[in-house]
């Protein structure tokens, strides 16, 4: 077994150093780069990065080169060259990059997943509905194959010819989505995008709190919205996001006040009034609990540092 291993990653070697190249050459050091190809990103640290706090939308993010951590929740995840991060819903994260140097930066990509292109690849490839209707962790970590890291390189390079982009991008994009579909992780996959199953339930709930997260939670509300008892959602709701309504409801009010104090100079108390908070005292309890510093501290050493993503 320990043989097939390695034979694995050494039958990846060309294919990753051909992405290593493509990123590499896209890239500016320590910049997060929006590209021409519609939900691609790629990423380069040169250095170890603090804990961050950011959302993961539904994607599948890929280290070219260097190795990722993301905690969510209590639970951490791990990726690098031969582990991709797949997340099939909105999850609040802290997450760090963890291995990098000035030799050998860290070079990564995200690619945002439509789910509902996800659910017509089911339809047009006739793929088998999951088997249970069992909710999982909106977030996994898994094993990166040859036919896909070749359809990221191939997708990374189209950046060198951008009009091959409109014709070319779409098709390895759905390509992509098979191989997912495919692999390791496609059951947890087509548990998010098949109409009826749990995880596509509480994937509407997660979906109506991040445009309403300012209202008022009413869980009987959310849980009749999602289509299940309120037991059954709150349940399930916590096994997919690690976090239960309210905890995320929180998370998501606190990460746009952050927002707002640091990109349209808000102060704490009307951000925190803005997002929904009525106590200012009870915002500030809540955002140094999850930022680790009160909000007036906290945005100054943002302000003061540069931020990676």
């Amino acid at each position: 077994m320990r043989n097939m291993v390695k034979k694995s990653g050494a039958d990846l070697e060309p294919a990753l150093g051909e992405l290593v190249a493509a990123i590499a050459r896209s890239t500016e050091r320590g910049e997060k780069n929006e590209t021409a190809v519609p939900g691609l990103s790629l990423f380069r640290s040169e250095t170890k990065t603090e804990p961050l706090s950011g959302m993961y939308e539904p994607s599948i993010c890929v280290v070219a080169q260097g190795a990722k951590r993301v905690v969510l929740g209590k639970e951490t995840y791990i990726y690098d060259a031969y582990h991709f991060l797949l997340s099939s819903v909105h999850l609040p994260t802290t997450f760090q990059v963890i291995e990098a140097n000035p030799e050998k930066p860290y070079l990564g990509l995200r690619l945002d997943l439509d789910l509902r292109e996800v659910a017509q690849m089911l339809v047009d490839s006739s793929l088998p509905a999951p088997r249970t209707q069992q909710s999982g962790r909106g977030m996994a970590v898994g094993k990166m194959t040859l036919p896909l890291t070749d359809a990221f390189q191939r997708l990374v390079r189209l950046l060198e010819n951008k009009e091959d982009i409109p014709i070319l991008a779409p098709n390895i994009q759905r390509e992509i989505i098979y191989r997912l579909l495919t692999g390791d992780q496609g059951a947890r996959l087509r548990q998010m995008a098949s109409a009826g199953s749990q995880s596509h339930q509480i994937s509407r709930a997660v979906e109506w709190l991040q445009q309403s997260y300012m209202e008022p939670l009413r869980i009987d509300d959310l849980a009749q919205r999602a289509g299940m008892s309120t037991s059954t959602f709150h349940h399930h709701f916590r096994e997919t996001t690690a976090l239960s309504p309210l905890q995320y409801q929180k998370q998501l009010r606190l990460r746009e006040a952050r927002r707002l104090m640091l990109m349209e100079q808000m102060d704490a108390a009307n951000a925190g009034f803005q997002v929904g908070y009525e106590s200012p005292s009870q915002f500030s309890r809540e955002y140094s609990r999850l930022f680790g510093a009160p909000p007036a501290r906290d945005i100054k050493k943002l302000q003061e540092s540069a931020t990676f993503a």
